[in-house]
């Protein structure tokens, strides 16, 4: 388990093959409930490589002294992200 926000990662390994790369994160809150977006690639077996990026936002919660997973919400498209994108920054205008 992370005992900082800087040990939090989504990086996975079993049997020697790093099945889930994380390749950068941002901090969108900090405190006793943290959100975290991570940038990462998914190992895909059948291609022998890695996906594209792909984006996951997830929310920890800190208890005894560690973050605990809330919860998460996986962007599995660059098109995808690109729709959340334009509809944040619509209803941005609105506001």
């Amino acid at each position: 388990m992370a005992e900082t926000i800087d040990d939090l990662t989504i990086n996975y390994e079993e049997d020697g093959t790093e099945l889930v790369k994380e390749l950068d994160k941002a901090v969108l809150s900090k405190g006793a409930w943290t959100t975290v977006v991570f940038r990462y690639q998914q190992w895909e077996a059948a291609k022998q490589a890695y996906s594209k990026d792909r984006y996951s936002i997830r929310r920890y919660k800190k208890i005894g002294g560690e973050y605990k997973a809330q919860s998460k919400f996986n962007i599995s498209s660059r098109d995808q992200a690109e729709k959340l994108i334009a509809i944040l920054q619509e209803w941005l205008k609105e506001a």
